[in-house]
């Protein structure tokens, strides 16, 4: 782990900091060293590595927080913005509390098999460029490839009011290939990544050439494919199309700080029935090598399962601290921050929804005529109303049980709420995906997933 002001310094900065009588009082330490290869046009454009560490300081009073962080780890600059944030709070009796600090264990432990940061440079770039190689000759018609790879090896400790000192090592791996396919004036993209929290064991299982292919044959697939149709029609979710409309559409309403500003759909709906009782939502940071888990939040509270909707009613809402201390409920675990610099915020982790009983294929042949979602692209959501547009980034036509040939152009545009009532069948299989959230200028890494599921209703945007 790194070095770190001692246990007895760090109680001083906590008692420093709530003097002027906030409510609840916190301490951030992250040491961060990231690397990040990139290649474009065949050649090796970008390796960046170094080191990043810094301190925060917050105090809770009320509904307000007041935050200051440096980078300056001098006892002198330590109380400094300890004292900064306590001038924050106004018109409160003073305190003296002492703290007496105890170390917290988590609730679980990963286990990282090939720390990147003891694999050698030289063989990082020769995964890089040999997917670049896999994706260009995959096709005469292949004509830009971009191959990133990065990794992250992130210490923190988290001290707080509560009494509790948080110690956490996250070791993060991700690769990711963007290929453009060309024919005539006809472009094409596929895009494919892979990354969790894991070492560089993570490409020994799939070897990233093969993930190049996947790209590859996805835009070229994609050169000949015909647009796709519009209107209202069934729809069938891969599994193989990741969780972000669960993300969307229903995880962000779920994060208590916006059900607190009213800018939720599901604001006042704990217990109500929000959905088809098929459907079971999860957030969970205690999944081995996914990208949103860890040990503990950004906050010192240890990672859990949280249920958020069970069979379709509302069973709970996603908090940090501070969102807790207002709505009088537990931290759920969710207070996350991007680095030092920023103060947490409610964000989810690995969220999805839980695989059903129903057969994919059979699920598929129960569709005469609609739509197949092989693959999601990006989208937007309105939290407040719940309505939604997504991309489809890979598509087809299902014609009488079977899934035809891909199209392109097409979006999915519905209601969040409708569309979970409506969802009448769940497979027994289940897709992750993985990603950077963002919210409020802070990126944090996700992963979610849902199984195979049938609407039997929504609009398709595409040709009418």
């Amino acid at each position: 782990m790194m070095n770190r002001p001692s246990d007895e310094i760090l109680s001083n900065i906590l008692k420093k900091s709530m003097t002027t009588g906030a409510d609840y009082g916190d301490i951030f330490i992250e040491h961060q060293r990231p690397l990040t290869i990139q290649l474009e046009d065949d050649k090796i454009e970008k390796l960046s590595s170094g080191v990043d560490a810094g301190i925060g300081v917050r105090v809770i009073f009320g509904d307000k927080s007041a935050y200051a962080y440096s980078n300056d780890f001098s006892e002198d600059s330590l109380y400094n913005i300890a004292e900064t944030v306590s001038r924050a709070v106004k018109d409160r009796e003073g305190s003296d509390r002492t703290f007496d600090l105890s170390r917290v264990n988590p609730a679980v432990n990963f286990n990282i098999k090939l720390n990147p940061g003891d694999v050698d440079m030289a063989r990082k770039i020769s995964l890089v460029e040999k997917a670049n190689r896999a994706a260009r000759d995959f096709s005469s018609s292949i004509r830009q490839v971009s191959v990133v790879y990065r990794d992250t090896i992130q210490d923190v400790c988290i001290a707080t009011s509560d009494g509790i000192i948080a110690e956490d090592e996250r070791i993060y791996s991700l690769a990711l290939i963007q290929v453009i396919a060309a024919q005539g004036d006809v472009l094409q993209t596929g895009y494919e990544a892979v990354g969790g929290m894991a070492g560089f064991e993570l490409f020994e299982g799939e070897p990233f050439e093969e993930t190049a292919v996947k790209a590859a044959k996805k835009a070229v697939s994609m050169l000949k494919a015909k647009k796709a149709p519009g209107g209202r029609m069934p729809v069938i979710i891969s599994s193989e199309a990741g969780g972000t409309m669960i993300h969307e559409a229903i995880g962000h309403g779920l994060e208590a700080d916006l059900i607190q500003q009213g800018l939720s759909v599901y604001a006042d709906k704990l217990g109500q029935k929000i959905a088809s009782p098929l459907i079971t939502i999860i957030d969970d940071s205690t999944l081995a090598g996914r990208r949103g888990s860890f040990r503990f939040d950004d906050e010192g509270v240890q990672s859990q399962r949280t249920v958020l909707v069970e069979k379709g009613i509302l069973k709970g809402y996603m908090y940090d601290k501070m969102t807790s201390l207002k709505g009088n409920a537990p931290s759920s675990g969710n207070g996350r921050r991007q680095s030092y610099r920023s103060r947490p915020i409610p964000r989810m982790t690995n969220t999805f929804i839980a695989p059903g009983e129903g057969d994919p294929m059979k699920i598929v042949q129960s569709v005469d005529k609609g739509f197949f979602v092989k693959k999601m692209g990006g989208g937007q959501v309105n939290t407040v109303t719940g309505e939604f547009v997504f991309e489809v980034s890979e598509g087809c036509m299902i014609e009488k049980g079977s899934i035809g040939e891909p199209l392109r152009g097409a979006t999915l545009i519905g209601n969040g709420p409708e569309v979970l009532h409506a969802i009448d069948m769940v497979g027994n299989d289940i897709g992750f995906d993985i990603g950077t959230c963002g919210k409020d200028a802070q990126g944090v890494p996700v992963s979610d997933a849902m199984p195979t599921v049938r609407i039997p209703e929504i609009v398709v945007g595409g040709e009418v």
